[in-house]
């Protein structure tokens, strides 16, 4: 379900534009001209469906930002824009709990709030590791992390963050100090990157020392990025922002590259990859399927292409459900690939069994009318150690059941026939 932001403005005109970057963000702005009315409308919903408040720092009943001491009262996450770049309502400002501060003097200012709303969400599920032996250092980093919505975990030692990241997946973002108890910031970012690539991991480097070469060995050593200390507030998140965000860029592109862009399964690229990769030697007993809708062609001519799709996708649903604990892909056109590692041919012939009759059980909607589909499947188990092998007898056993009459699938020779 959506969550709230409360938006409190003075100007019916930025009133409107956050509120409609709010929407853009998918969530719900509740709307307030002053803190008077901000209070009575918090009064009436729940504290805990707000993800956060865009507050202005002068209000008509609150003129020296009253309002922000409000939100940060109710335990919202409080965003501040403000109308002037003053130094001194930027500093009383950021002595405040805020999440951060955005002056309201060009339209890119509203392009970052728009992508820290997005951020507030999702950083809910984005770890960050920060590993320093300072203490005030490392308390203020978490602090303004924690305002942003991470997973953190405070490490004072490499070790230890090393232990953090084996057991954690959800990690994006390392942030470490040079001076660690057990060995250098240096050292530990060089150990990383032995098990995780810049595209797997953000890495910035944290040093007080002054000289340009420290920042240079940092990033030598393997860091994306690297900050002196002392940082100041909007730096640090921009940064961390920023290194987090090509973390998941890469990821997306090489998502889009994988998956298959209609149904969502891998594609065929991916299943060789990941056969390749997962099983480097093939085992001994295991089993490859290869499934061919019936009589596609005559849905699309019937109904259209867009009809199609929709037996695609609903065909890719029921294989994800039958077999989600193995690999499964879209090869192309109406054709499917299951691949079944350590498993007897009698146990594989069953799975694929239980989902062809599903399948033909299954009506799909295609706008009032309800079709039914058929399926029909070549599996293999042929010992070998070349994907390639077992793919061409999949196909084979394929178009015997074709020929067979459709709808049944067609084992390897030594194994009766369903």
């Amino acid at each position: 379900m959506p969550q709230n932001v409360l938006v409190i403005e003075n100007s019916d005109k930025n009133l409107d534009v956050v509120s409609k970057l709010v929407r853009k963000a998918g969530l719900i702005p509740v709307g307030a001209h002053s803190l008077t009315e901000a209070s009575a409308r918090f009064a009436l919903m729940m504290p805990e469906s707000f993800l956060c408040a865009i507050v202005a720092h002068n209000l008509p009943d609150a003129p020296n930002g009253e309002a922000i001491d409000f939100a940060i009262d109710a335990f919202i996450p409080a965003i501040v824009t403000t109308d002037t770049l003053e130094a001194k309502t930027r500093d009383r400002v950021l002595e405040k709990d805020v999440v951060d501060y955005i002056p309201k003097e060009n339209a890119q200012n509203y392009d970052y709030l728009s992508r820290l709303l997005f951020r507030l969400e999702k950083n809910k599920s984005t770890g960050v590791v920060v590993v320093s032996t300072h203490r005030s250092s490392r308390r203020k980093m978490l602090s303004l992390l924690y305002r942003h919505n991470f997973v953190v975990y405070d490490c004072p030692t490499a070790s230890e963050a090393m232990s953090i990241l084996a057991e954690h997946a959800h990690i994006r973002l390392v942030i470490t100090d040079n001076a660690l108890p057990d060995m250098t910031g240096t050292q530990f970012i060089s150990g990383l990157r032995k098990a995780f690539s810049k595209e797997q991991l953000a890495i910035i480097g944290l040093a007080s020392d002054q000289r340009p070469l420290m920042s240079a060995h940092f990033i030598k050593s393997g860091a994306n990025d690297f900050l002196h200390l002392p940082y100041c507030h909007e730096e640090f998140l921009c940064r961390v922002m920023q290194n987090i965000e090509y973390i998941e860029s890469v990821e997306a592109i090489r998502r889009a590259a994988n998956t298959d862009y209609l149904t969502g399964l891998p594609n065929r690229r991916h299943f060789f990859y990941t056969v390749t990769v997962q099983y480097k030697k093939l085992p001994e007993q295991h089993a490859l399927a290869l499934i061919d809708l019936d009589h596609f062609k005559r849905i699309n001519d019937t109904y259209g292409h867009d009809a199609g799709d929709l037996v695609l996708k609903a065909v890719a649903n029921l294989l994800q459900v039958h077999f989600n604990d193995t690999l499964v892909a879209r090869f192309g056109g109406e054709e499917f690939c299951v691949y079944l590692p350590k498993i007897d041919i009698h146990n594989a012939q069953e799975r694929l069994n239980r989902f062809r009759l599903a399948l033909q059980k299954t009506p799909i909607q295609i706008g009032e009318e309800s079709v039914k589909v058929t399926c029909s499947i070549g599996l293999c188990n042929t010992p070998t150690q070349n994907i390639e092998t077992l793919l061409s007898s999949a196909d084979k056993l394929l178009y015997k059941a074709k020929n067979a009459g459709r709808n049944q699938v067609h084992v390897t020779s030594e194994t009766q026939e369903v």
